[in-house]
């Protein structure tokens, strides 16, 4: 029977998509198995495909994270995708395509911070989960920059952006894709107006819904995979905004994207089906 990794972090109920996606692989005849991707005891070599999914730890190790995909055969999605989709300097390169993003100011480490007028967010160039990540206005200057030099002492760039005021009312738009077609959208609520999580949690709790994609947003989502460059992608999802000019991108997610495949009946299906046909 053909095996597939479902790659993930170490922990009691990671992802909720998990037991779905298993579900589904098993219903189209594929052995899916959960495993950690820094377990040591693993035999990657074994398995017909490993798909990266809640991989959510890796943010403060990414050289090692990058190290272990590389060397794993079948990795979905691929190594060079990780590498470029892993830190948030790829919004610099699509800003340079043409691609509407929400404006990034980079602050690698050394360097001073500038901010920008009004609401802004500070959060590390690599990171998963809006961890680390936090929103400041313009009399908490003092507290922004002690963030960015506690993040540059870890040996993080940091990416700075204004704060998107529609965030607020109307939050995020995710649209999801399987296998380079549309599959679903979601309504993210913003997650930098609530009380910061606990320590050592790998993800902030997103307030979700399933949304109708607006035509243009899907128009934006689709130029966004172009200029990104990538075929044959397994998944991927891209975070949008909207402003006074229409739609920005906030962020192209393809390494370990949550789906949120329990909000399409679908979806699990959907993706499974693609992982079988690349192992058939």
């Amino acid at each position: 029977m053909t095996k597939v990794a479902i790659a993930t972090c170490a922990g009691e109920n990671v992802d909720p998509d998990s037991p779905l996606l298993l579900a589904a692989l098993g219903a189209e005849g594929v052995a899916g198995e959960l495993c950690v991707w820094d377990d040591p005891d693993v035999a990657w070599s074994n398995y017909d495909l490993v798909v990266l999914r809640s991989t959510w730890d890796y943010a403060a190790r990414r050289d090692e994270f990058l190290a272990w995909a590389r060397a794993v055969a079948r990795l979905a999605n691929p190594y060079e995708v990780v590498v470029y989709s892993s830190d948030k300097h790829y919004l610099a390169d699509l800003a340079s395509k043409g691609v509407p993003v929400v404006p990034s100011t980079f602050c690698n480490v050394g360097a001073a911070p500038e901010f920008p007028e009004g609401n802004f967010v500070v959060k590390p160039c690599v990171g998963a989960g809006s961890i680390d990540a936090d929103r400041y206005g313009p009399d908490e200057l003092a507290r922004a920059r002690a963030h960015v030099a506690r993040l540059h002492d870890r040996g993080r760039d940091v990416l700075i952006q204004p704060y998107v005021d529609s965030v607020d009312e109307r939050g995020e738009r995710a649209l999801v894709f399987v296998d380079g077609d549309f599959s679903h959208a979601m309504t993210k609520g913003a997650m930098l107006n609530v009380a910061p999580p606990e320590r050592d949690v790998l993800f902030r709790r997103e307030q979700m819904s399933a949304a109708t994609v607006e035509p243009d947003a899907l128009a934006l989502a689709r130029d966004v995979f172009a200029s990104a460059g990538f075929t044959g992608l397994l998944y991927g999802r891209v975070d949008l905004v909207a402003t006074s000019t229409g739609w920005a991108l906030m962020e192209l997610e393809l390494v370990e994207p949550s789906l949120f495949l329990s909000y399409d009946d679908n979806a699990a299906t959907r993706l499974a089906r693609a992982i079988r046909a690349r192992v058939s």
